[in-house]
């Protein structure tokens, strides 16, 4: 059995009364499912802007938990990383997965029954088969000339 979710300072079932741009940051990072989707390499056809997912995987990402290993200083490394806000949500809703909590809630949609703060556990998102969890590649072993060869649906 997992560990269970810390729901230390988080309201009960708060992500079907609160706003996105109304949440404590704790309620906010808490919508995370630990997927690990939005850690991969993307491609995007410039043309059509469809974007596609690679089984590449940030440097910074933890294949086993699923999460970054330098979370809270990622951008000493990975300038580019995105910091997802609801303010900066409706920017990026073109790129993150469709299983993801932020994107269902924005879209007014539930969460899934595997998602940690319904299932209160973190490991429900690995037994649904929806996370990355010892799926990826690390970008260094791969040349993103290369990425294109690593191409995946996502899971769901």
């Amino acid at each position: 059995m997992s560990d269970p979710i810390d729901r230390s300072g988080l309201r009960p079932r708060y992500w079907e009364t609160t706003r996105l741009d109304r949440m404590t940051r704790n309620e906010w990072e808490a919508l995370c499912d630990g997927c690990g989707k939005c850690c991969l390499n993307k491609l995007e056809d410039e043309e059509t802007g469809e974007v596609a997912l690679t089984r590449v995987a940030c440097r910074l990402f933890d294949d086993m938990t699923c999460r970054c290993s330098q979370y809270e200083i990622r951008h000493q490394f990975v300038p580019e990383c995105i910091s997802l806000t609801a303010t900066t949500i409706e920017q990026h809703l073109y790129w993150l997965p469709e299983t993801c909590a932020y994107k269902l809630l924005w879209n007014g949609q539930p969460l899934y029954d595997w998602h940690p703060l319904i299932s209160g556990e973190a490991q429900s998102v690995h037994d649904a088969g929806v996370s990355m969890q010892h799926r990826t590649v690390a970008e260094f072993e791969v040349d993103e000339d290369d990425w294109e060869d690593h191409l995946i649906e996502e899971p769901t």
